[in-house]
């Protein structure tokens, strides 16, 4: 009968085996470290679109021209065209009445409203570009537009 050979690990093999795990563990590890640490990500910007949508929906539903001739109204409560939020800066996120909303507080919103020749077939006299931009501090930069026209 046939003595069965038995055969074990060097210790060089032993070390490299060590090395390629350590190695592929530290790959797995950083990847898990960096999609842990931007797991707030969607989150933020599902709520920057949201602000910007509710900001440019509140504009698109104003008239295009004064309807009481007052070119400056005094509060955002009093806005009644889309000329008024030209220029509006919000450091913190409020309401169409402008109360500050809890929570949002990181969010600052900015509304640009120009005239624009860019849909064919429409004046510029006739037509107002609203861009709503929403920032955090997390690297999240968001631009909504519309437009609004006289048509």
């Amino acid at each position: 009968m046939r003595a069965i050979r038995e055969r074990g690990v060097t210790l060089i093999e032993l070390v490299i085996s060590i090395v390629v795990i350590a190695v592929a563990a530290s790959a797995v590890l950083g990847l898990l470290s960096r999609s842990a640490g931007s797991s707030a990500d969607p989150m933020v910007l599902s709520q920057a679109v949201s602000i910007g949508e509710a900001y440019l929906e509140e504009i698109m539903l104003k008239a295009f021209d004064d309807p009481d001739g007052v070119a400056v109204e005094g509060s955002r409560g009093d806005f009644d065209d889309v000329d008024d939020y030209n220029g509006l800066v919000d450091g913190v996120v409020r309401d169409q009445l402008g109360n500050a909303i809890p929570g949002l507080s990181l969010y600052t919103v900015t509304v640009t409203v120009t005239a624009s020749t860019a849909l064919a077939g429409v004046p510029g006299a006739d037509a107002k570009r609203v861009d709503v931009r929403v920032t955090h501090p997390q690297n999240v930069n968001l631009t909504l537009s519309g437009y609004k026209t006289r048509l």
